[in-house]
């Protein structure tokens, strides 16, 4: 009689792959969780298939990091590098890659800068070229989370024009202006070097404009739209789902995860209970897709 099935399924992994040989640098707010060269990714993404998760999502950690983020779109960067590997070792895991700035950015921000100041239109090329590269590396999907206006149909054009017109595009929809991400911020090195996302990102008083953000996307072109973050925001997530005939993603972040590994190391709640609950209600609001840390802990719970 139960209303909401949970399974591994419904989940994608998040990897951070970083450059070098033999590297697993632990994330130290995020248990669990590693900054990983391309050939320990690849084991990892062999553990991750064989727990039954059909897909992971790549960031990047480039070597030099520049104002234009060049990194992002060099064909031998660390994704592109890893979605290689990874469908060379694991055809058949289902590889996202993100499409942002500001892992390789000097700044931090997620789009180019002037006076201070984020440029969103002089973004759109760059964001575009990074969405290609991924593609031409083997992604099967690109999923943009740098909420610059128009970076849809830019990234859709591009990738259409040069033949990849099967590759899906996951659009960060609805991306809010959290506290929620402070740990990713480590594991990604992209804290922003002055100010903040505040002005590109959604504000966390609104719901409404949560729905106008997406249907903007959705006439852009993306396939699927996500909810960022996902705990705080299940009444966005839900709306989206009621609102729109698209299958929608929401990103169980890293905030969310590293409090309940936190309280669950301190003997304060039932870790494994609490992570299936969220989780479950993750899906129950509406999620067709949850990104999450939790991925692998839950697999293996829910394999049994």
């Amino acid at each position: 009689m139960r209303e909401t099935s949970l399974s591994p399924d419904d989940l994608i992994y998040p990897l951070f792959v970083t450059y070098g040989r033999n590297i697993r640098t632990a994330i130290k707010s995020m248990p669990g969780c590693f900054q990983e060269s391309v050939d320990r990714v690849v084991k990892h993404a062999k553990e991750i298939y064989s727990l039954g998760i059909p897909s992971v999502i790549l960031f990047g950690i480039p070597e030099h990091k520049d104002k234009k983020g060049s990194g992002a779109y060099d064909p031998q960067g660390p994704v592109q590098k890893a979605v290689k590997a990874i469908k060379n070792k694991v055809p058949e895991l289902f590889v996202i890659t993100d499409v942002c700035l500001c892992e390789y950015t000097s700044h931090g921000h997620c789009g180019l800068i002037e006076k201070n100041d984020v440029k969103n239109d002089p973004t759109l090329e760059l964001l575009a070229k990074e969405a290609v590269s991924h593609a031409k590396a083997g992604a099967d999907m690109v999923a943009p989370s740098d909420m610059m206006d128009g970076r849809v149909e830019a990234i859709r054009i591009a990738l259409d024009n040069r033949g990849f017109t099967d590759i899906p595009i996951m659009s960060y929809a609805a991306k809010y202006a959290s506290a929620f991400y402070g740990p990713f911020r480590e594991a990604a090195e992209s804290t922003p070097e002055f100010g903040d996302r505040r002005t590109y990102q959604m504000d966390p008083a609104n719901r409404r404009e949560a729905m106008k953000e997406i249907e903007l996307d959705i006439e852009e072109g993306a396939d699927i739209i996500m909810v960022k973050p996902a705990l705080s925001y299940l009444d966005v997530v839900s709306d989206a789902k009621d609102f729109f005939n698209v299958p929608v993603a929401a990103y169980n972040v890293s905030g969310e995860y590293s409090l309940v590994k936190a309280a669950g190391k301190l003997g304060w709640i039932d870790e494994k209970r609490i992570m299936i609950e969220i989780l479950t209600s993750i899906k129950r609001a509406g999620a067709d897709l949850i990104l999450t840390y939790f991925a692998k802990d839950a697999a293996k719970i829910l394999n049994k």
